[in-house]
């Protein structure tokens, strides 16, 4: 990306220009702001992105449709779980499969987790942004809970590459369910702390209402989606509107706020993750066994024991390894609803082993878009609420 042309920027006496980052503490990954202020009011602010840049789309277009998924990890890294679940339905879309019921419900309930450990970094990061620095060590304390069920899952914290095209990586251990059951009742009792020393507090609300407020016209028109477009006021969301994995048969409510201030934001996530909560105990509830990947030579790795005793089996491993999936020649979108809004794939497929095309639509593109127009005739400390409320996750915005 062209570097900001500050030529543009008429600046006299009384003004001048401040940069907020690349690093920055209240930038939370590589973004860069140039702020023009004249005393501390923001008379612009105009986002500079491509920081984080690593070409993951075209790097897609080498890799085969399983290599793929490690690269989804490093989109939203807060929430990986849900970049491999969208992926991977894409590709699914795509073959016109569909993972078993099990792989379904755990890609549910590992989703939910994740939803819930990204909006605690946003609201727990968010608070210490604007000096409460308490509510923060309530909240990464289940935060570092949720990691650990997904290291448990998947072997690893935070680039967990657990789902696979037609299903999972693995089964969940035994100690899963009760450790996840457990969490149900910490994190429950968390937020009920955290609400406490914030959605009660005075000082609080003065410093998040009516800071970066957007109207649900404004919110549509730059293509808003996610928790900062319900707070403005549009109760959309795509697990509701196009309901996918089964979303249609649980039992859950949409948050939805007035203003789409920075407080709103914060309450929109609070309530999203009781919601979660709820979720996650309904998939508990109805777990069943059975298997985790479909039973298609042609799409999923044979077992181990089926390889190393049948020449069927090791053909198929052969095929699958060397020459990849028999893919469709075709196109597909499809889009499901992450930590930070709609988070879709859009796959081009010209039959070979690996995409012709791979585009990902990033929540958080059009939500930091809108910086400008959030914080113009603000002051400094507002900008750095607003962009703590917007989430911005640079692995994600830039690729």
């Amino acid at each position: 990306m062209d570097s900001i042309d500050l030529s543009q920027l008429k600046l006299d006496g009384d003004r001048m220009l401040v940069n907020m980052g690349p690093s920055h503490p209240t930038t939370h990954g590589t973004l860069r702001i140039v702020l023009e202020l004249e005393g501390e009011t923001i008379t612009r602010a105009i986002p500079e992105m491509g920081y984080l840049h690593r070409g993951v789309e075209k790097l897609g277009e080498s890799l085969s449709y399983q290599q793929f998924i490690p690269l989804t990890d490093r989109l939203n890294y807060c929430s990986s779980l849900m970049n491999n679940v969208g992926y991977t339905l894409a590709v699914e879309k795509l073959l016109g499969i569909e993972a078993p019921p099990r792989a379904q419900q755990i890609r549910v309930l590992v989703s939910e987790l994740a939803r819930v450990a990204d909006h605690i970094v946003c609201v727990g990061v968010n608070a210490v942004d604007i000096g409460a620095f308490t509510a923060f060590l309530y909240l990464f304390k289940q935060r570092e809970s949720a990691y650990d069920l997904f290291e448990l899952a998947s072997g690893q914290r935070l680039h967990t590459s657990f789902t696979r095209i037609g299903g999972l990586f693995r089964d969940l251990p035994e100690s899963f369910v009760p450790k996840t059951e457990q969490f149900l009742v910490d994190c429950s009792a968390a937020i009920d702390e955290v609400e406490a020393l914030l959605t009660h507090n005075p000082i609080w609300r003065d410093r998040t209402a009516g800071v970066g407020a957007i109207t649900a016209e404004e919110a549509v028109s730059y293509g808003y989606t996610g928790p900062c477009l319900r707070a403005a006021g549009v109760p959309q969301d795509l697990r509701k509107s196009q309901p996918y994995l089964g979303y249609e048969t649980y039992d859950f409510d949409i948050p939805v706020g007035t203003t789409g201030d920075v407080w709103d934001r914060y309450l929109v996530r609070i309530e999203e993750i009781r919601q979660s909560l709820r979720i996650i105990r309904q998939v508990l509830d109805r777990l069943e066994p059975g298997p985790i990947i479909v039973d298609d030579p042609k799409v999923a790795l044979p077992t181990k024991d089926k390889v190393y005793n049948r020449m069927e089996s090791l053909i198929h491993h052969f095929k699958l390894i060397m020459h990849g999936m028999e893919m469709p020649v075709g196109e597909v979108y499809c889009a499901t609803e992450a930590a930070n809004g709609e988070l879709g794939f859009y796959i081009v497929s010209d039959g070979g082993k690996n995409p012709y095309r791979i585009r990902v639509r990033p929540p958080c593109l059009p939500i930091f878009s809108s910086f400008e127009d959030q914080v113009k005739g603000g002051l400094i400390a507002d900008a750095v609420a607003v962009l703590g409320a917007m989430n911005v996750i640079a692995g994600e915005l830039d690729r």
